[in-house]
């Protein structure tokens, strides 16, 4: 008879394990001595305690399921349960008791760990489709879209809930996203057909300014270009791949008009600068006949210098009033005298030449009291014209006091 601690081999082979509930037949030998019993049995032992041990440890350090620890516990308890090895197979017990109570502890903390990924998860859909709904009214297209686009992605990264919960929640979102799609593609549509109109529209005014670049009547054409310009701002943008092209080309038809004009205009300017020179000099010949001395000898020079005059074409339209003012104070300076010495040679006028004398003399006053006035406010052009004006009346007054004398005579 052989025993140890935890078990003994009785004289016909059978082996005994020691447990709190006494003894537990473990099985026949019948190959060996009794220590060859024991130590084979105890051998079947520590095999039980190492698959124990690694159970133990993949609880605690892997992702095991609680199903399948159970499972493994169950196979195990039954091995131990059957005493088929010798050794302390109640510490056996009480560590797989133990690994039990492991295994309920981790699926509970992971039930409430999958709770509260659940809650989180929810929050956080209900936070995507909150998003979702409110970027399906947004006009900013493109951005608005990238947003929806970025919050499925996410969505995707986002465990499931319940499948109820789930699904109310996707078919708020995707109703957000096909509601947003749908008005896009509606702007967008209604966009295209803005554009086509455009298009049309400008391709309109690109014939017509194509058809006037030739035009010379450049006043209404230039006008007519103006109320083009303003119809293509008005008209919008037409596709892409049509502004540019209708831009240059109508751009291009008005740069050859308006070029066209620009040199005509600059002949024209120079033509006319010309002339203004030419008509100064002639002013300036005729103002000189002041005051009228001989008026049969300074009414034939102006005639002459008028004739020149005339044959002489347009001058700038901001020099005009000057230049002709100075011979228009000429022609009526020499009116005026025409007037005096009809009068000075008329009986009916003698008895009015005092008269005559008295107006002028008021007319030379009056002259230089707004000439006085016009140097007083800084208007010196006013001013010379008065003055050129005061020469006339002042000849034509030197003229009336001479036939005065006469008539007096």
């Amino acid at each position: 008879m052989s025993s140890d601690p935890w078990g003994r081999v009785d004289e016909t082979g059978t082996v005994y394990v020691r447990t709190a509930e006494g003894e537990q037949v473990v099985g026949s030998w019948q190959a060996g001595s009794p220590d060859e019993a024991l130590a084979y049995f105890e051998r079947k032992y520590e095999g039980l305690v190492v698959e124990i041990g690694l159970l133990e440890r993949r609880v605690r350090t892997t992702d095991l399921s609680a199903k399948d620890a159970q499972a493994a516990i169950g196979h195990l308890r039954e091995q131990v349960d059957a005493h088929h090895a010798v050794g302390d197979l109640d510490a056996l017990r009480a560590r797989l008791d133990k690994l039990v109570e492991t295994v309920e502890a981790r699926r509970e903390e992971r039930k409430a760990q999958r709770a509260k990924q659940s809650d989180e998860a929810r929050h956080a859909k209900e936070a995507l489709v909150a998003e979702a709904e409110e970027l399906a009214q947004s006009d900013q297209w493109r951005a608005a879209g990238e947003r929806l686009r970025a919050l499925v992605d996410t969505w995707k990264g986002l465990p499931r809930l319940d499948r109820k919960s789930d699904d109310e929640l996707w078919h708020r979102f995707s109703h957000a996203r096909s509601a947003f799609s749908k008005r896009r593609k509606a702007h967008f549509a209604s966009l295209d057909a803005q554009r086509e109109e455009a298009r049309r529209t400008k391709e309109r005014l690109v014939a017509e300014a194509e058809a006037l670049s030739g035009s010379t009547d450049w006043g209404p054409t230039a006008a007519r270009y103006r109320e083009l310009m303003a119809d293509w701002k008005a008209a919008g943008r037409a596709q892409r791949e049509h502004e540019d092209d209708l831009w240059n080309r109508f751009r291009g038809a008005q740069d050859v008009f308006f070029a066209a004009r620009s040199a005509v205009f600059a002949e024209r300017d120079a033509e006319q600068a010309e002339n203004l020179k030419l008509k100064e000099e002639l002013a300036q010949e005729a103002e000189k006949l002041l005051p009228v001395t001989d008026l049969k000898s300074s009414r034939a020079a102006f005639r002459s210098i008028n004739e020149r005059w005339e044959a002489i074409g347009h001058v700038p339209r901001d020099a005009r009033p000057k230049v002709e003012g100075r011979m228009h104070a000429v022609e009526r300076a020499i009116q005026e005298a025409e007037e005096a010495e009809w009068r000075r040679t008329n009986p009916e006028a003698r008895a009015r030449a005092a008269g005559l004398t008295g107006q002028l003399q008021a007319a030379v006053d009056k002259l230089r009291g707004q000439i006085e006035q016009a140097r007083a406010q800084g208007n010196n052009a006013r001013a010379e014209k008065l003055e050129r004006e005061l020469e006339g009346r002042q000849a034509l007054l030197d003229q009336a006091l001479k036939g005065l004398q006469e008539f007096g005579g």
